[in-house]
């Protein structure tokens, strides 16, 4: 009798056709693979590989076995894997929001893992306005979500911060920093500063969008956006500079601005957040996905 975990080894070697990769993917210390191997050949009576120095090759018979166990064996873990998602209760619609496009990547990178996983729960993802950070949480409409931190909420959970990224300032093109390699905070308090409005919590404006520099000098604010996507064209038309992600330059760069990294400034952190009494097999299962993608 060949047993489940023989198959998962050979399988992954059949795949690889390396042991130093195959004993990564599974966990498993490379001589465990090795002996697995040569366990399942002395059982079957045939070599299913063709080992040199060079390479690692599959016999006419190893192929044979690959091409009848890798349809059956997926069957057999998608058999078990909605088994384990209807016990834990990972069925139904989880509904995911995201701040900033280069978050949406890797919440729609999750969301396809999330699936390929437990796939009796669909997943709904929708961008959150930073207008309004928390209220498709309050009300329901998102389950999780993934955002920038500060967030202070009593009634919402904060997970682990994700990844962070340097910040930027973004400035108008013929702007004095526009020429620089690099700006400090205390710049802010030579120039108007282009800001967020909305039902944001005081604390993440003050945070993100500061009314004094570190040094206690003013910081003046001029315009507000209602959309994050506004704050380029205000700061093209003259209205101001503004703090960012460096990262936005990837995706919302556009002619009359620059972005000037910040050399003393913190990262931007994101992080994970969910309701209280909102905290589901499902968000715990969505939680755990995005921290395996993004590797914390």
């Amino acid at each position: 009798m060949v047993e489940r975990h023989e198959i998962e080894v050979f399988l992954a070697l059949a795949d690889e056709l390396h042991f130093r990769r195959t004993s990564e993917r599974l966990g498993l210390a490379q001589g465990r693979v090795s002996q697995t191997i040569r366990k399942l050949e002395r059982r079957l009576g045939t070599p299913l590989f063709v080992r040199t120095s060079r390479r690692v090759a599959l016999t006419d018979v190893g192929k044979q076995l690959r091409d009848d166990l890798a349809p059956a064996y997926r069957k057999v873990e998608e058999a078990v894997a909605r088994a384990i998602a209807s016990g834990r209760g990972v069925t139904g619609m989880l509904r995911v929001g995201y701040s900033s496009p280069w978050v949406g990547d890797l919440v729609i990178q999750a969301a396809d893992r999330f699936r390929s996983r437990y796939p009796d729960c669909a997943v709904h993802i929708q961008e959150v306005q930073l207008s309004d950070p928390h209220g498709p949480l309050r009300t329901g409409a998102l389950n999780v979500q993934i955002s920038e931190f500060p967030v202070r909420e009593p009634d919402l959970v904060t997970g682990p911060v994700i990844f962070s990224e340097p910040r930027a300032l973004i400035v108008p093109a013929r702007h004095p920093l526009a020429r620089r390699k690099s700006v400090s905070v205390e710049d802010l308090a030579d120039a108007a500063l282009v800001s967020m409005s909305g039902d944001i919590p005081p604390y993440w404006l003050d945070h993100h969008y500061p009314r004094t520099t570190p040094a206690g000098r003013p910081v003046e604010h001029s315009a507000t956006a209602t959309y994050w996507q506004e704050v380029p064209a205000l700061v093209a038309s003259g209205k101001g500079v503004s703090p960012a992600s460096l990262r936005a330059s990837e995706y919302h760069d556009r002619p009359g601005i620059a972005f000037v990294p910040f050399h003393d400034a913190p990262p931007v952190e994101y992080g994970l957040l969910w309701p209280v009494a909102g905290e589901t097999a499902r968000v715990r299962a969505f939680v755990e996905v995005v921290r395996e993608v993004a590797g914390t």
